[in-house]
């Protein structure tokens, strides 16, 4: 069902459709289909191959070669499944398969002969060599190992580090829920916050502080459904304790701002979810690492008004979160 609604609310609009192609590459990256074993094609995968078809052929080559995990699976989908002429092939460049033998390119059967026996003959040569010498060199062994070990060990740290790069970009990190907001009122102490009491399916509600005085009015809010980031940092604004963050969608030169509005069919206190994108939330995001200043970039609405990570919906058990406001940035 989750690739169902992905594919009906799948964008038109040309950078959005690319937006959401390339989080459809992301899952393919780990997965070789959509779902089940790929013997058979399920129904999930033929549905969202046929309805990005018309996207993914009107792309330039260069578009294709960033999508290659998309670009496989297609081709893969099309040789498994006989459309008729519903739909054109997806014609793909494949590179053409060049046998090499130790790094020498092979054309002939004569050749792979010879370069064969020079191979072995080369290989008894040098094992002889090693036998021979290999007292005399094993102390430079050792060393040239540990030079090696020392190398490896200096890779690891920065694969590890681009590791934890991806990871600090990634919507999982947040805890987002539907909340409800039960009452709002202003601020004491400054004209442009609201503050909320918000359940989110626990006996406690949550008391936040918006800064959304100069666009919507406190009765605007109360029993409207929310967005929340439940795992900021709690804390004072303007003396008033704030225990979440209310995410809003907002136009260019900000002139309107509005709430994300989860569907009435999602369940209050539910997370948020993203196709293909899994992963804990931190218990609390750590403002030291800008954890959050990373990860709101990537959040937008699309053409419809849908709001997505990288393209990908604010999934929820009644549908996508939405704004009224289409290609809106959220924060």
């Amino acid at each position: 069902m989750k690739w169902i609604s992905f594919a009906e609310i799948f964008p038109v609009d040309s950078s959005a459709c690319f937006d959401a192609l390339n989080g459809l590459n992301e899952v393919l990256a780990l997965n070789s289909v959509l779902l089940g074993n790929g013997l058979t094609p399920s129904e999930a995968d033929i549905i969202v191959f046929s309805v990005i078809h018309s996207s993914v052929i009107g792309l330039s080559h260069l578009e294709m070669e960033k999508l290659v995990h998309v670009m496989r699976w297609m081709d893969y989908i099309q040789s498994k499944v006989d459309f008729g002429k519903l739909f054109e092939k997806v014609l793909l460049k494949k590179e053409a398969f060049e046998l090499q033998l130790q790094g020498i390119k092979v054309d002939n059967k004569s050749e792979i002969d010879t370069n064969a026996k020079k191979t072995v003959e080369n290989t008894k040569n040098k094992e002889k060599l090693e036998a021979d010498s290999s007292m005399k060199k094993s102390d430079a062994g050792n060393k040239s190992t540990g030079k090696k070990e020392s190398a490896q060990e200096k890779k690891k740290p920065s694969e590890t580090e681009a590791g934890e790069k991806d990871k600090e970009v990634s919507v999982s990190l947040l805890n987002l829920q539907v909340g409800l907001i039960r009452k709002a009122w202003k601020h004491p102490s400054a004209d442009s916050l609201l503050v909320e009491e918000i359940d989110i399916g626990v006996a406690k509600l949550r008391q936040v502080v918006s800064g959304l005085a100069k666009f919507c009015s406190p009765d605007d809010l109360t029993n409207r459904r929310v967005v929340l980031i439940t795992n900021v940092k709690p804390g004072k604004l303007r003396d008033v304790m704030s225990e979440g963050l209310v995410l809003c969608a907002s136009n260019e030169d900000h002139t309107v701002v509005e709430p994300l509005l989860p569907p009435e069919g999602a369940k209050v206190g539910e997370r948020v979810s993203f196709l293909g994108i899994d992963g804990k939330p931190e218990d609390v995001l750590n403002p030291k690492k800008k954890q959050l200043e990373k990860i709101t970039p990537y959040l937008f609405t699309d053409d419809k008004g849908v709001a997505t990570f990288k393209g990908i919906p604010f999934m929820t058990s009644g549908g996508p979160c939405t704004s009224s406001i289409p290609k809106a940035s959220i924060k």
